[in-house]
């Protein structure tokens, strides 16, 4: 008997699956270079949709799963794990997807992965998984109906909404049950892709390129000068291969205009790959300006490095450098951008493998390396210098927490500023600074509220006067 061919679309979602679950990779990255200008836009479409929908409702699969195996208990191997899971979200998520191709293409997908002997199972476990989606017709108050009522309330919403149980109790705490309800529904909706142009003097090329990649460009849902694009394969555009637009999300944008650079400024970027940031801060300081973009890691550098040739960027300079170490610098900054490495937990909607490999403990340990960053760039910015320090989670330990430890024992050297008033000027009519601001005067973006990734940034202004 012939084996039935595969889609591209579900060879590359189960490939890209894989290695986020074998590397810790970061599924948008390994799609992006997946999805190249080979792949019709209708299979990168299917492709990005398995792969993400996968990953957000991974615990809620692996639940609908269990219900179908013999042995609920059974340890199954990476491959046969994740053709069930592609399987089963096929048959509860996908309206348009026949049961029997979800369920046949998974079998070939085991068979594919060199797992042949799993294949009967895949077939009975995806069997019984149909027939229960087609009995209980697939809804939502169905799925409730499955996750018996006596479980605790984190555990119960964990499994519906899909999130491990340690991160569900801290947000039960932090935020309440029904903010915590909206943050986890936001989670696992589609997040909304956001770019900006690079360079000026190609927009109407760079409109016209997403255009022809089928792609509907619309305004930003914050900023004036950011646009939101739906559908199409924006990969595979000349627009993204030439550097004339970068993807990059609204709040993260943001943070960038926050540090209002001036022309002509000295700019520190002190945790810069990939690079997005940088672009947006090189172009307001302009050819007189100087921009510094230092990072950790070697190779990211050298992607950024590239990145910044194609799109025509000449006055960033990169260094390797350890920001947790006493910077190398002899001079002073006018301007320090602080994006620090973080949790993520403000972006599981884009970057939904994060709630998997995310644990507890990891929070201790990042805070400990923002102080050190955040103390570190203060000491090398100079007086009535502005320094930005961002992040892009949700978690006190990450955000404010750090700004007060950072700053204890400055002696007034260093003021917090409000940073509603360097967002007027950026933002789309419509959109109120004191929206993206809270009572302390911190930037804060929620996915469920604004549509965007969950950003904090706080604004800190050296009190010194220039000698």
């Amino acid at each position: 008997m012939l084996a039935m061919p595969i889609s591209p679309a579900r060879a590359i979602a189960f490939d890209v699956l894989r290695r986020v679950e074998t590397e810790s990779a970061y599924a948008d990255e390994v799609l992006r270079a997946e999805l190249g200008t080979g792949v019709r836009t209708e299979d990168a479409g299917l492709a990005t949709e398995l792969t993400l929908g996968v990953l957000r409702w991974q615990r809620l699969l692996d639940f609908l799963t269990a219900r179908c195996l013999t042995n609920a208990g059974k340890t199954l191997d990476t491959e046969v794990r994740i053709a069930l899971r592609l399987g089963v979200y096929q048959l509860w998520f996908l309206e348009r997807v026949p049961a029997h191709a979800a369920v046949d293409e998974s079998v070939e997908l085991v068979k594919r992965a060199r797992k042949r002997s799993a294949a009967p199972l895949v077939n009975a476990v995806l069997r019984k998984a149909a027939k229960e989606a087609a009995q209980l017709e697939k809804s939502r108050g169905a799925l409730s109906s499955l996750v018996p009522a006596s479980h605790p309330v984190a555990e119960r919403l964990g499994i519906l909404h899909s999130h491990p149980d340690w991160l569900v109790e801290r947000w039960l705490r932090n935020f309440g049950e029904d903010r915590a309800r909206e943050l986890l529904e936001a989670n696992n909706r589609v997040p909304a892709v956001s770019c900006f142009v690079v360079n000026a003097a190609r927009r109407d090329d760079a409109l016209k390129s997403l255009q022809q990649a089928r792609c509907r460009v619309e305004p930003g849902l914050l900023l004036r000068d950011a646009w939101t694009l739906h559908g199409g394969n924006p990969s595979a555009s000349e627009a993204m291969r030439k550097c004339w637009v970068a993807i990059q999300d609204e709040a993260s944008q943001a943070v960038a205009h926050l540090l209002g650079v001036e022309a002509g400024n000295t700019v520190l970027d002190l945790c810069a790959a990939p690079g997005g940031k940088t672009i947006l801060l090189a172009r307001a300081a302009g050819p007189q300006g100087r921009v510094t973009a230092a990072d950790l890691h070697a190779h990211r550098v050298r992607a950024m490095a590239e990145r910044f040739e194609t799109a025509g960027v000449r006055n960033v300079e990169t260094v390797v450098l350890d920001g947790t170490q006493p910077l190398p610098f002899e001079s002073r900054f006018d301007r320090i951008l602080v994006d620090a490495p973080c949790s993520g937990t403000g972006t599981l909607a884009r970057h939904p493998e994060i709630r998997w490999q995310l644990r507890a403990d990891d929070l201790s340990d990042l805070h400990a390396r923002q102080v050190q960053l955040l103390k570190n760039a203060l000491a090398r910015l100079a007086p009535k210098g502005t320094l930005i320090y961002s992040t892009c989670s949700l978690e006190p330990e990450e955000n404010e927490l750090v700004v007060n430890e950072a700053l204890g024992g400055s002696e007034g050297q260093f003021r917090l500023a409000a940073a509603a008033g360097a967002l007027r000027s950026i933002l789309r009519e419509g959109i109120t600074a004191a929206s993206l601001a809270d009572p302390d005067g911190f930037f804060r973006t929620r996915t469920s509220l604004h549509g965007t990734d969950g950003f904090f940034a706080a604004m800190i202004e050296h009190t010194a006067s220039k000698h």
